[in-house]
């Protein structure tokens, strides 16, 4: 009996066509690079911190284990902070729409993806000759002895780091894929102000929720703004009065325990809120409610 084979194409979420450079970088604690920008993407893995990093008009603090992307033509610097430093630098080619959202990404690398990092670095040095701690390398010499693949072996171990970065970006286990950058920052966005209605009775802060969400609080708080039209402060404040005017008419708590409930410093706090928030006093709001009764 013949039998119609249906061949199942493979697409890849990232496609890393070009190797730019490679270094593993050992300096003492006086290390400074002034900086520089170019037309591919970079990726800094810090093994011994703790960094400084500048990239455009941001400065990121990084310590052993964290991971941080420069997109292209982004400007971005690195330095020491009173102690030697290590780190790994891979510059690259990548052209898939995926990449966007590692844009300006940064985070601590979870232990089961380092040994993807140790992996390019030991293809890296069987492939290619590559100096010590210099900065200037600007491309890459093939070692003769090479055993074979192993180019093959460093695009394919960053893509799986990459693409576990990117299934790592989410937000109560719920996984998704970005085919595009609208599709992430939607995704940001949504997932921020989820996560604040979630904790809108707890005091939580702008810094916390990044560090939640993944991203830094520059990126996040400028996304937020230009989709929202508000801050995520004032977005924040405006689910905890929400959730205040349907305590006060639930009736069964004092404006007092509504303030605490809610994580507000104090009652006259909670108050001055609501009412710049309202335009009425808690008060005055639950008099509306017995108005409308």
């Amino acid at each position: 009996m013949k039998v119609s084979y249906i061949k199942t194409n493979l697409p890849s979420i990232f496609n890393i066509s070009k190797i730019v450079t490679i270094h593993y970088y050992e300096f003492d604690k006086n290390f400074v690079f002034a900086g520089e920008r170019h037309d591919f993407w970079e990726m800094v893995y810090v093994d011994k911190g703790p960094v400084r990093i500048r990239r455009d008009d941001e400065i990121i603090m990084l310590q052993q284990g964290d991971i941080i992307f420069h997109r292209p033509n982004e400007f971005h610097s690195i330095r020491a902070i009173d102690s030697p430093i290590n780190f790994f630098v891979v510059s690259f080619v990548c052209e898939s729409a995926a990449m966007q959202s590692l844009e300006r990404y940064h985070t601590s690398l979870e232990a089961s993806l380092k040994p993807f990092i140790s992996a390019v670095i030991r293809e890296s040095e069987n492939t290619y000759i590559i100096p010590k701690n210099d900065p200037t390398l600007a491309g890459l010499a093939r070692n003769d002895t090479a055993p074979p693949g192993g180019e093959q072996l460093i695009k394919t171990y960053l893509e799986q780091l990459f693409i576990y970065l990117l299934r790592g970006m989410t937000v109560s286990d719920n996984t998704r894929i970005f085919p595009s950058k609208e599709s992430m920052e939607n995704h940001l966005v949504v997932a921020t102000k989820r996560l604040i209605t979630e904790k809108c009775e707890e005091n939580i802060r702008v810094g916390e929720i990044c560090r939640t969400i993944g991203y830094s609080k520059s990126y996040l708080c400028k996304l937020f703004r230009e989709q929202c039209g508000e801050t995520i402060i004032s977005y924040s404040i405006r689910k905890k009065i929400d959730r205040a005017k349907q305590l006060i008419r639930e009736g069964n708590l004092n404006f007092s325990e509504i303030s605490d409930r809610l994580a507000f410093d104090n009652p006259q706090y909670f108050s001055r809120v609501f009412k710049r928030v309202m335009g009425m006093t808690p008060t005055e709001f639950r008099r509306t409610l017995f108005v409308q009764e």
